[in-house]
């Protein structure tokens, strides 16, 4: 099964909702705390890293549900690890790590950044290899990006 994309269609559906409304979410945590948000690079820099695990697992999402061969999602599954491992990197750089803000603090040690890309370069690569799990690997990725995503989003609500 982790083999044949056809198979995970439902997966990438539920998946594909689930980050499109916790990236609504995202969007209603930043908008009311804007104020805040807007005086700080740091956490302007966190809350992009946010979106950017949250539109990693959306896009995954669709690349998923298209009907294509399984070189085809293999390859673009390593490019989509690839764009967003290189832009939360980016963001993080921009980010800093600012000693004055306990919640870029939280988020900083909160966030699966790295992880959530490696997981999904593996996924692309085991799928390309037919050998190591295959789309399997886009469970702990998606978790893993969501996760991380709606713990950065809780703290944007209630700690800035």
């Amino acid at each position: 099964m982790g083999y044949l994309p056809e198979t995970w269609h439902d997966f990438g559906v539920a998946t594909g909702s689930l980050a499109g409304a916790l990236t609504g979410l995202l969007f209603v945590a930043v908008s009311l705390k804007s104020d805040t948000l807007g005086k700080s690079l740091s956490l302007r820099s966190r809350a992009a890293q946010t979106l950017v695990l949250f539109m990693t697992t959306a896009l995954a999402a669709v690349i998923v549900v298209a009907p294509q061969p399984g070189d085809a999602l293999g390859g673009e599954l390593i490019a989509l690890a690839a764009a967003s491992g290189a832009a939360l990197f980016v963001l993080d750089r921009r980010a800093g790590h600012d000693a004055a803000s306990r919640v870029a603090r939280y988020i900083e040690v909160a966030s699966p950044n790295v992880v959530t890309s490696v997981l999904f370069g593996v996924a692309g690569l085991t799928l390309l290899l037919t050998a190591g799990g295959g789309l399997y690997w886009l469970i702990p990725a998606v978790v893993c990006g969501l996760v991380g995503g709606v713990i950065n989003a809780w703290l944007f609500l209630v700690r800035v």
